[in-house]
């Protein structure tokens, strides 16, 4: 499939910090986002909410939340295994006028099942159940990537952009190790905490569900902005010119992080502020 849209790369060298805003030289600004904030105000501790999913395979998500209940919304979706905890610093400096909210996906933190919910619409749907009353930047980190994606297809009416970080798409580049098969294995599953067990049969199933989303992605129209390190061994970076070529009904921008690996979130976290931020820049609001 070819793509008929330009799309704009921003090739983000080693050396560029990537911990606080504050401390991008000029020439990153400029390169980067055109304009920059400054440093995020510190908040107080998010706090923890419950919500109600209208899905036959998920009941009740927990998730922590922070800001202005009423502002413009930011959803962050974790990988797996994971949980809402992995976005504290997120929620801990929310922009004035913003709403962040970082979900415990289904199977994972405090939220149902006890099992395993390997189903991208299932987990889309828990997603979608936190957007609010108007559109939101879903923020989704591997797998999550994979479950934003699937959100903005099957609920396009809530979402307004895409921040995919690190993000599985292409089913061609899923692999599965033996070891996962045996951790499958009743006498090893039995032994396994939950979030392993849970993140193992999900990774299992990986494949099939990026088969059956892939003819979906050009559906995208949200702006969409792809954030991936060129040495990700966990999630290959070849995703990235996936996503050129299936997701032609979007706008694209894409931050390659040279030399970065799959943990962005953590130590690349101004770098994925600065996409979020450009995502509220394309959809006008903030």
């Amino acid at each position: 499939m070819a793509a008929t849209r330009a799309t704009l790369r921003i090739r983000v060298p080693p050396d560029a910090p990537s911990q606080r805003r504050r401390h991008f030289r000029p020439a990153h600004v400029l390169t980067l986002l055109r304009r920059m904030p400054g440093p995020r105000p510190t908040g107080p501790a998010p706090a923890r909410a419950y919500a109600r999913v209208d899905h036959q395979h998920v009941s009740r998500v927990s998730y922590l939340h922070s800001g202005d209940p009423a502002g413009a919304r930011v959803v962050f979706v974790h990988g797996c295994p994971g949980s809402a905890d992995g976005w504290r610093a997120y929620l801990r400096e929310t922009p004035a006028g913003r709403s962040h909210v970082a979900i415990d996906r289904p199977g994972f933190g405090r939220s149902d099942p006890a099992g395993a919910v390997a189903s991208l619409q299932a987990q889309a749907a828990a997603v979608a159940s936190l957007v609010g009353e108007r559109k939101a930047v879903l923020v989704g980190h591997s797998l999550g990537g994979s479950i934003v994606a699937r959100a903005a297809v099957d609920y396009p009416e809530r979402v307004g952009a895409l921040v995919i970080v690190a993000g599985a798409l292409d089913p061609s580049l899923e692999r599965i190790h033996p070891a996962q098969r045996l951790g499958e294995w009743g006498p090893i599953r039995q032994l396994l905490p939950r979030a392993v067990r849970n993140a193992n049969r999900e990774l299992l199933a990986l494949q099939g569900e990026l088969d059956a989303l892939a003819p979906a992605l050009a559906s995208i129209t949200a702006p969409t902005f792809v954030v991936h390190g060129t040495r990700d061994n966990l999630v290959p970076f070849a995703n990235v010119a996936f996503m050129e070529e299936a997701m032609i009904g979007c706008p694209l921008e894409i931050f390659e992080l040279v030399d970065r690996n799959h943990f962005l979130p953590w130590h690349s976290r101004a770098l994925v502020e600065a996409a979020i931020d450009r995502a509220f820049e394309r959809m006008g609001a903030g």
